[in-house]
């Protein structure tokens, strides 16, 4: 499997997907640069201590028999893979020039020379299922699978490729049915309304008409594909196998090693000291009550302050966004803490790479962080790229008292 270092990547996309819907694609449920994947064959161990406490790296997925690594694995963990992209079938590769994976609905794609940071793609799989030769004189209709027959129902299948004339182009879209210019077909009845809520961006504009094959109707869009039968929801295709197949990649299972198997409980540090024993606790500062830990970050002040409930249990100067650069205001959670990563990247056209940027805990979908700055000690000034330092003493201490969900409030 090809590793590299592990780097985090901004515009990572969190993906809002109704789990009803999504029901049918599995049985279980930035200061910040690119991510990079994994170095090595195995994953670092999780130590026994919260000091040198680290999450695994890459990590194992059994009923599959492949690995998820670095990059890849970040973005699988904050995007809620299992649902919406589905369980690994091949391991790392190389496809035209980039590191590539599939998984049961996707194609992870490494893209490091992306211009803003997205280093993650999601592959348009959607488009190699495009046919090699399309008529030229047949325009596409809503209607072009209704002959009877393997022959016509394999015609209908070409002519829906095709874009639609341009007197249907021109209906007024309603409810159930609706034009996409972009790519010149349209999209309609169940298909438009798993289309539009899982966001157009999962699957992104369709590519094909609805068709029909053995009784059951699909659609192509650029990222997957639909398919309805009577009586059972709109689903997923899981494309992933179609298309490693037809590239001849192996989605045999492969032995990992020492590679520890997937669970969230890998990614949970363990306790650390309460409040009132940390080095960093300041006098002045409570006795957690046991109400909910929430962290509030005044841009003002450059104050951040822990609380449980209405107590104040800890809270340092920080460094947040300095022009250009801000960090937002407004009421977030902590999404994700994958600890110590390296940043690298391009922002506002300011090329940065920090090593081994420890306690790393984010809390939006654009990149924006906590996390320990080693690299100065001016803390209570604006200095960062839009994340919040901390201390170092401090970093470590906030690390083992949030957990992912912890309510984050911004504000002057």
């Amino acid at each position: 499997m090809d590793r590299r270092g592990r780097r985090v990547g901004i515009g990572l996309l969190v993906l809002a997907l109704l789990a009803v819907l999504l029901a049918p694609l599995s049985s279980a449920a930035q200061d910040s640069g690119p991510i990079e994947p994994m170095d090595g064959d195995a994953a670092a161990e999780p130590a026994t201590s919260a000091g040198d406490w680290s999450a695994p790296t890459t990590v194992y997925i059994p009923e599959t028999g492949h690995a998820i690594d670095g990059v890849f694995l970040d973005y699988w963990r904050l995007n809620s893979g299992i649902n919406n992209f589905g369980l690994p079938i091949s391991d790392e590769h190389e496809l035209d020039g980039h590191v590539v994976q599939y998984y049961q609905y996707a194609r992870f794609e490494y893209w490091p020379e992306d211009a803003n940071g997205e280093i993650v793609h999601i592959g348009s799989i959607g488009e190699e299922l495009r046919p090699k030769a399309l008529p030229r004189s047949t325009i596409a209709s809503a209607n072009a699978s209704t002959t009877k027959g393997v022959a016509a129902e394999s015609s209908a299948m070409t002519k829906a490729w095709l874009p639609l004339d341009k007197a249907t182009a021109k209906r007024e879209s309603t409810d159930l049915w609706r034009y996409v210019p972009e790519t010149k077909h349209s999209v309609a009845h169940g298909f438009k309304t798993w289309w539009e809520a899982t966001g157009e961006g999962y699957l992104g504009n369709p590519l094909s008409e609805e068709y029909v094959l053995k009784g059951m109707t699909y659609q192509v869009f650029e990222r997957g594909q639909l398919v309805w039968e009577q009586g059972v929801d709109v689903s997923l295709v899981p494309l992933g196998p179609v298309i490693a197949k037809k590239y001849s990649v192996s989605t045999a299972p492969v032995d990992q090693g020492g590679v520890p198997t997937y669970s969230e409980d890998l990614f949970i540090p363990p306790a650390t000291p309460t409040p009132e024993a940390s080095a960093s606790t300041s006098s002045g500062f409570g006795v957690g009550n046991g109400g909910e830990r929430w962290i509030e970050i005044n841009l003002t002040e450059q104050y951040l302050t822990a609380w449980e409930g209405d107590v104040a249990v800890n809270g340092t100067y920080v460094s947040t966004g300095r022009p250009d650069f801000d960090t937002p205001p407004g009421s977030y959670t902590i999404l994700a803490k994958p600890g110590t990563v390296t940043m690298e990247g391009v922002l506002g056209g300011e090329y940065y790479n920090v090593p081994d940027v420890p306690n790393t805990q984010y809390f939006t979908d654009r990149g924006h962080a906590l996390h320990g700055a080693y690299w100065h000690n001016n803390f209570g000034a604006v200095m960062s790229h839009g994340c919040v330092n901390l201390p170092i003493g401090f970093d470590s201490w906030l690390f083992g008292w949030t957990s992912i969900g912890t309510r984050v409030e911004i504000h002057f």
